[in-house]
């Protein structure tokens, strides 16, 4: 039988996009599917849309869970979803947006299921509006319809242009030290449970939990960018990203919290296995606000031997 995957959907406030969700995901071709929602205390018909569907996914799903608790936020309700799993791969997906091709799920648990070192697997992001309707970016990621008005045509695009340093076709693709400025990986990503398993839960203390995320997982296992449109990414009034501001700062929060994990980890000459193992090849890695984070260095001691010492956070770390 085929792996089993976990599709989570953390609700909150969606009820004109939920049931679209839903529906997107009931159209995949991969069979083998158990469907999570956990609706974060939405003010409107959020629930009562997923649960208006509960008979249809009753019948396609192998397993269906659909509550509705007080309202924690977002961090409280990822860690119930993942609680609630008991899928050998994880695929999240946000209220308001959808599987683009039915054959995403497919396609991305063959992948995985033939590579057991590569932990998560991703593919291109279409943007929609929020009529469902496929759009693009101008310059300053407003909607337009026209390809010849648009700088970028999907979320990859934009996403590729921001990060130049990283070849997304390359094994440089989700290396750790690729995320010690920001997160780059487009949405629709499928994991593996038995990773997720290994890192810690969810916390407020790292406010981006998808940026925490790939900072925990990718000291783990690889990442693999399949260059095809596999996610519809919805552009609407209420994105979180367009709060720029907002941003900005957890991004800076998420990255402070994982410093402090990594120094937690050093304790004199060693440093945890995970951590050390896709760190210690690191280049030197500098940004502007950011200290010099890693850093290898070779040094002959009195009797003539030669040494390497990693360098991460001023902590030296002997290889």
């Amino acid at each position: 039988m085929k792996s089993l995957i976990s599709v989570l959907i953390p609700s909150y406030n969606h009820q004109n996009y939920v049931q679209d969700t839903i529906k997107s995901i009931i159209n995949q071709s991969y069979k083998n599917i158990e469907l999570i929602a956990v609706d974060d205390g939405s003010s409107d018909l959020t629930f009562q849309k997923i649960n208006e569907l509960r008979t249809e996914c009753e019948k396609r799903f192998k397993r269906v869970h659909f509550e509705t608790k007080e309202n924690e936020g977002t961090i409280a309700t990822f860690n119930k979803l993942v609680s609630l799993t008991s899928g050998e791969y994880i695929y999240f997906i946000a209220s308001d947006d959808m599987i683009a091709d039915v054959n995403a799920l497919k396609i991305q648990a063959e992948f995985l299921d033939k590579n057991k070192k590569y932990c998560l697997v991703v593919g291109d992001n279409q943007f929609i509006d929020s009529n469902g309707k496929v759009c693009y970016w101008d310059e300053k990621q407003n909607i337009v319809y026209n390809k010849n008005e648009a700088k970028y045509l999907t979320f990859g695009e934009s996403l590729k242009a921001g990060r130049p340093d990283v070849n997304f076709s390359s094994k440089e693709f989700g290396k750790y030290q690729t995320f010690l400025t920001v997160n780059y990986i487009p949405n629709g990503y499928l994991i593996r449970k038995s990773t997720l398993d290994l890192i810690p839960k969810f916390t407020n203390e790292a406010p981006l939990e998808d940026y925490f995320l790939h900072l925990q997982l990718s000291k783990y296992g690889k990442y693999k960018y399949i260059d095809k449109v596999l996610f519809s990414y919805r552009w609407h009034g209420a994105n979180t990203i367009k709060n720029i501001e907002k941003m900005q700062n957890y991004t800076q929060k998420t990255l402070d919290y994982e410093y402090d994990v990594i120094q937690k980890n050093i304790s004199g000459a060693s440093v945890e296995k995970a951590v050390f193992e896709t760190i210690k090849y690191g280049a030197l890695y500098k940004k502007t606000g950011i200290p010099i984070l890693l850093q290898l260095k070779k040094y002959k001691d009195r009797q003539g031997k030669k040494h390497k010492y990693l360098i991460v956070f001023g902590f030296k770390i002997k290889i």
